[in-house]
């Protein structure tokens, strides 16, 4: 059995501070963020590829149903949070701070790993198979699939169902509060 490098009671209460954190990192991006034109163009096109592997791991992902294990599924167990990760540091850079880069790697770090542990322990229990993908697929850093992209193609009606449209939302808000702060404040 494997050691779980959270404990479970820690593991819970941080999980739920998933949303209060995104919060908390949202009131320090519009105070913290001194960005131009040029840190524009390189941290939006970083966080754009963020937000781009998030929408296609949503579109691959039918929650407590079934196993995802094509598309991004079939580098990584986890890109929607490392596309989460990919977003807010595209954003730090976009906006030009180290500190906001340290602040949500250290968000990322005390609360979403945490959180992936919990789901990973979920996910055990509910999905057979989960356990031999977890063997053969990395956590969070993709590496080389072992075998095929899956059987499944991307569906528009994931991404709608697991309202991925809100990060596009929120990518949207936050790439033009940036653009306000680079050309007009």
């Amino acid at each position: 059995m494997r050691r779980h490098r959270f404990p479970k009671a820690y593991a819970d209460r941080v999980a739920r501070l998933r949303v209060p954190a995104g919060f908390v990192m949202l009131a320090a991006f519009a105070v913290f963020s001194h960005p131009t034109p040029e840190s524009l163009v390189v941290g939006l096109a970083i966080s754009l590829l963020g937000l781009a592997l998030r929408a296609w791991a949503a579109g691959h992902l039918a929650k407590n149903q079934r196993l995802a294990v094509s598309g991004p599924y079939a580098f990584t167990r986890n890109p929607l949070y490392l596309g989460t990760l990919l977003a807010a540091l595209g954003f730090a850079a976009a906006g030009r701070s180290i500190g906001l880069a340290v602040l949500f790697g250290s968000l990322f770090a005390l609360v979403y790993l945490p959180a992936i542990e919990l789901e990973e322990q979920h996910l055990t229990k509910i999905l057979p198979g989960y356990a031999d993908f977890a063997a053969r697929v990395p956590l969070l850093v993709p590496g080389w699939p072992k075998s095929g992209l899956g059987p499944d193609e991307f569906s528009f009606g994931l991404y709608v169902k697991n309202r991925e449209y809100q990060a596009l939302i929120g990518w949207v808000a936050g790439a033009g509060w940036l653009a306000v702060r680079a050309f007009w404040l």
